[in-house]
């Protein structure tokens, strides 16, 4: 790998990537790839947004607050959460060429992540906060909690792939680095790897005084496709991975990390297949004689 560094790229600092009415913007256009989308909107109490998906299907994910989600004859009641680190929450599924108004009564923020798509539209329908399956993935300082929206076998979906992954302060999660960049498959044609861009938006827990907390997150390349990005990442921040391996997303002592990850590519099969690197993948094989962190799960999930 070269010596030079693509975080300024890669790495959109909260308020860089503001458009119109969001807070964040990121499309396939932005980015430079091809499928992957990202906004956060924040609604005062009473406002409305209308959202067109043209090409794209939607999430329509509360970060704090709930709101309503009226898509043609239909009402969805999505009634949202305090914040990231206080339980999952709710949403809403919005295919393509698909007209939608969401109202805040409250006000709020809300995450809409999309995937670029060209299939047979699946109707628009409510995601219930009881069957988002929450994981406790890892052991030790690398424990974390996974929150499964929309993920083959726990969502459908056309192309889009949404989790949130919240990690205490102190650990590493994203970890070991791992990569999903090319369709692999093994010596007997068995899939091993997808292509998927992904972005991840983070969120940190404020200190006890009030003051903004901070975290880390590493994207690096391979030989053939080099790429060099270390972040220090803060509430709002936005970083993007076109390609290489990522991790470790690193949450700094005292505190909590949160991110949402967005993944959507040009495969036929939607299918989230990853790859650890191979000089840190052993990692793994150690959690199996360590405790999860007992600071998780987060909120009501305790």
């Amino acid at each position: 790998m070269n010596g030079s560094t693509d975080t300024s790229k890669y790495h959109l600092p909260a308020g860089t990537s503001c458009r119109g009415p969001y807070d964040l913007d990121v499309t396939p256009e932005s980015a430079g790839w091809g499928h992957s989308g990202l906004k956060i909107l924040t609604l005062g109490p009473g406002e409305a947004h209308a959202l067109s998906t043209g090409d794209s299907e939607f999430l329509v994910l509360p970060l704090r607050g709930g709101c309503t989600v009226t898509v043609g004859g239909e009402v969805f009641e999505l009634q949202g959460r305090s914040g990231v680190f206080d339980s999952a929450t709710d949403f809403a599924y919005l295919p393509h060429t698909t007209e939608a108004l969401l109202r805040s009564a409250s006000g709020g923020t809300f995450a809409l992540p999309s995937a670029r798509t060209g299939g047979p539209a699946q109707p628009a329908r409510y995601g219930p906060k009881e069957n988002v399956p929450v994981e406790l993935r890892g052991a030790g300082a690398c424990s974390r909690q996974v929150n499964n929206y929309c993920l083959p076998g726990t969502f459908e979906a056309e192309q889009l792939l949404v989790c949130e992954v919240l990690t205490p302060g102190g650990n590493w999660s994203s970890y070991p680095p791992h990569k999903h960049d090319q369709a692999r498959t093994d010596a007997d044609g068995n899939p091993v790897e997808s292509e998927l861009e992904e972005i991840y938006y983070f969120e940190i827990a404020e200190g006890p005084d009030g003051r903004p907390g901070f975290g880390y997150q590493r994207v690096y390349g391979t030989e053939e496709r080099p790429l060099d990005v270390l972040a220090e990442v803060r509430s709002g921040d936005t970083v993007l991975i076109p390609h290489g391996w990522h991790g470790p997303s690193i949450a700094a002592p005292g505190y909590d990390l949160y991110y949402l990850n967005v993944m959507a590519g040009p495969g036929q099969d939607r299918a989230w297949l990853i790859c650890d690197d191979p000089a840190h993948g052993w990692v793994r094989g150690t959690w199996a004689s360590q405790d999860v962190d007992d600071r998780l799960p987060f909120g009501e999930q305790r």
